[in-house]
């Protein structure tokens, strides 16, 4: 996973995982996107220390960590706060990176 930087954030499309480092939920969550990265062989998420960017959270009206937050065509299209499963991060990626599945 790749640290979002500020030129990021303004681009039109990507997948953020928004964490908190001592957040055990965020753990569970970050080793299921990082499976999904290992399968594909390649970098498929930005990750970003919700501490850090205090103005970024209340701007998305982020309400909780861990959160997916999915910008596509310059928009937030999904706010993903229950994880719930690897297959359940695949509907998500079958539907905003169907590339991936070529």
């Amino acid at each position: 996973m790749q640290q979002i930087t500020d030129d990021i954030i303004k681009q039109d499309h990507y997948l953020l995982y928004i964490y908190t480092p001592f957040c055990g939920t965020c753990s569970l969550a970050k080793s299921m996107l990082t499976k999904i990265e290992v399968v594909h062989q390649q970098s498929i998420f930005y990750e970003m220390n919700a501490s850090l960017y205090p103005e970024f959270m209340q701007e998305n009206q982020i309400e909780s960590v861990p959160c997916l937050l999915i910008k596509d065509g310059n928009e937030i299209k999904e706010k993903v706060y229950a994880f719930q499963s690897i297959g359940n991060i695949y509907q998500y990626l079958m539907k905003y990176k169907p590339n991936l599945f070529q």
